[in-house]
């Protein structure tokens, strides 16, 4: 089944954003940096999917040229999907343009793959699965 895994947000300051899901009472996870996207993380947890908190931690990241284009708000569109690879396969063979080719390893330990919104009808959409147990 696929569903969603999360919002990504795009923030200036983690702590501040934090400071807001704390006063709407959410509970805020512990942070953690994503070095490959230059990234630092926080995940508010909602039932069964995220608000993932986004804080650039270089100037060249695509959270920092993110908020530099367009300022604070909504990002992309996590799916939570079964057999990425496999997904990623058949997405390439359909002619879909993904971000990157290749599944990387993010936040929490999950693989993921981006998609571009010009094959989304202007959604970036971030494909996720959890890390096979050992990986």
């Amino acid at each position: 089944m696929t569903q969603i895994d999360h919002l990504g947000i795009a923030v200036k300051s983690l702590a501040e954003a934090k400071k807001f899901y704390e006063t709407l009472g959410l509970e805020i996870m512990p942070e953690e940096v994503v070095e490959g996207e230059k990234v630092r993380v926080a995940m508010v947890p909602l039932g069964e999917s995220r608000i993932e908190l986004l804080e650039p931690t270089s100037p060249d990241s695509a959270i920092a040229k993110f908020l530099e284009k367009r300022g604070p708000g909504l990002h992309h569109v996590a799916l939570q999907v079964t057999n990425l690879v496999e997904r990623v396969e058949e997405l390439k063979a359909a002619g879909t343009r993904l971000i990157n080719e290749e599944v990387k390893m993010g936040a929490g330990g999950h693989m993921y793959v981006f998609v571009h919104p010009a094959s989304t009808g202007g959604v970036l959409l971030e494909l996720v699965e959890e890390a096979p147990v050992g990986v």
